[in-house]
């Protein structure tokens, strides 16, 4: 090799290197793909009851814009708080928490669940319905409509404190349960379906949950022995998720189950395998859910353990706890519960106190097997407090992220968009698309990722300042330009798994 060749491959070779260190440290600070969800909670929420169908409306519509904002691409939509429904069914009565009574229905009727869908959707954003299992009241005081479930098999519940929960151990109370998922997954278009901490409920002092007559009845039919009942109370959750997932994807394999339990496994004074943890209750130990194993045998898609503990707590640190599910995931999406009372204005041991956003998003970002986030709670984010919503527009969520693939679902990504082209009308310019031939559902495209480089850039997708949008529609509304500049438009089409197409035909602008 000549002189000249070899300075022509070593400026290359930099050039090069240049070129994969900055992608990589963007990459990094912004990355392209990262779930970004926040929890709605309806359970314990009176404000609604105050309002008519279009203040409803108009509330989610508020709150919907403030994610957007932040850069958020899925909502968690509590429906089904109290063996109760957000949405129309014929299997369960409406929510108190809607109109003030349950069972009474919103006047004018309207389907908030589907309402929250077709928002997301247009958004760009994922919708994943969040359900209770079990629980059935919050308080002794509250009143059941006629028409529940209750006082058709009063056998399917017990009381425990002053709430009524389904006995877990009842067959019965499964296949309710099934039934709803099932109605769910059938008629609507949601993306996943989110179950959180509540399984058998956190222990009320000096009290044993009431299960000894269902425990009689099935524990050795189920293989347990009389001095078994914890191992039998966790076989019962686990036959439920199993379940779950096996009824999930047998009716559209594309919704993803996913669960948000404590974010304590074990202790591991109690197990050698548990985190450096403290905590008086744990998943495995009080609320019988083995959400390890569950991971290991992929029955849930996601796993999103709550880290609401601030860095440095005595009890549960967050470092410990990132680390260990970190290494815990076992190949499940793991996205991180975060808690805005413990990022803002946190009280550390010494009196201090501490923003601790910047440092948990960090370390949330350098940590191996971590793709994500869920925010709790949406109301409060949306308050902005501390300008939180501010921090994540201008900083840690600038740029618009595509959800993980799940790859472990379906791997083929759909066709490309087609048809790419301006078109100019009363001084708005949108950018139009044809949506992709598809052979199944699987293979559709559903949302489309609208991209913008420089006239001779290198169309190099992993950088994700060049996304300018995640929309749901076949459109995209150009921005009046603020110099007189050209750029270069393609768009690629991603499926329900998240998998992208290959781009379009560039579009000058």
């Amino acid at each position: 090799m000549n002189n000249i060749n070899k300075t022509f491959s070593v400026k290359s070779f930099l050039v090069w290197a240049c070129l994969i260190t900055t992608t990589s440290i963007l990459c990094a600070q912004f990355p392209k793909r990262e779930f970004r969800g926040t929890w709605i909670h309806t359970v314990g929420n009176r404000v609604y009851q105050n309002m008519n169908p279009d203040q409803m409306r108009s509330h989610y519509v508020s709150l919907l814009d403030s994610f957007e904002r932040a850069g958020m691409n899925a909502v968690i939509f509590q429906i089904r708080p109290q063996a109760d429904a957000f949405y129309i069914n014929s299997l369960e009565p409406w929510s108190r928490f809607i109109t003030g009574t349950q069972g009474v229905a919103p006047n004018p009727i309207w389907d908030p669940l589907q309402f929250m869908i077709d928002q997301c959707h247009s958004r760009g954003m994922e919708l994943h319905a969040w359900l209770n299992p079990y629980r059935v009241t919050s308080s002794a005081s509250e009143q059941l409509h006629p028409s529940h479930l209750f006082f058709k098999r009063p056998d399917l519940f017990v009381k425990y404190g002053d709430q009524l929960y389904f006995d877990p151990g009842e067959p019965d109370s499964r296949a309710h349960t099934l039934a709803v998922i099932s109605d769910i997954v059938t008629r609507y278009d949601v993306d996943g379906i989110h179950f959180d901490d509540y399984f058998y409920p956190y222990r009320v002092e000096y009290q044993e949950f009431p299960d000894e007559a269902s425990f009689l009845k099935y524990h050795t039919q189920q293989g347990f022995g009389r001095y078994e009942k914890n191992d039998w109370r966790r076989n019962n959750v686990n036959i439920l998720v199993k379940q779950l997932s096996d009824t999930i994807k047998a009716i559209k394999p594309w919704v993803k189950l996913g669960i948000s339990p404590f974010c304590v496994w074990r202790n591991a004074r109690t197990d050698s395998l548990g985190s450096q943890t403290n905590t008086a209750q744990t998943n495995y130990d009080d609320l019988f859910a083995d959400i390890l194993l569950w991971v290991k045998e992929g029955w849930i898609d996601y796993n999103a353990p709550q880290l609401y503990y601030s860095i440095g707590h005595r009890t549960a640190s967050y470092e410990p706890l990132i680390d260990w599910w970190s290494k815990n995931n076992y190949g499940v999406q793991l996205y991180l519960g975060q808690s805005l009372s413990s990022l803002i204005d946190t009280r550390m041991a010494d009196g201090t106190v501490e923003q601790q956003l910047h440092r948990k998003m960090k370390m949330m970002r350098i940590t191996p097997n971590v793709h994500g986030n869920i925010w709790w709670s949406g109301y409060g984010l949306a308050s902005n407090p501390n300008g939180i919503i501010d921090s994540l527009a201008n900083s840690y969520q600038k740029y618009p992220s595509l959800i993980p693939a799940y790859i472990h679902i379906d791997s083929t990504p759909p066709g490309a968009a087609k048809n790419l082209k301006v078109i100019r009308s009363r001084g708005v310019t949108r950018l139009v698309w044809q949506a992709p031939s598809a052979a199944t559902e699987m293979d559709k495209a559903v949302r489309y990722c609208v991209y913008r480089f420089e006239p001779k850039e290198t169309f190099h997708l992993e950088n994700a300042e060049k996304i300018v949008k995640i929309t749901g529609k076949n459109e995209y509304i150009i921005p009046a330009k603020k110099e007189n500049k050209e750029y270069l438009y393609v768009v690629t089409a991603l499926d329900r798994l998240y998998n992208e197409s290959k781009v379009s035909k560039a579009v000058a602008l």
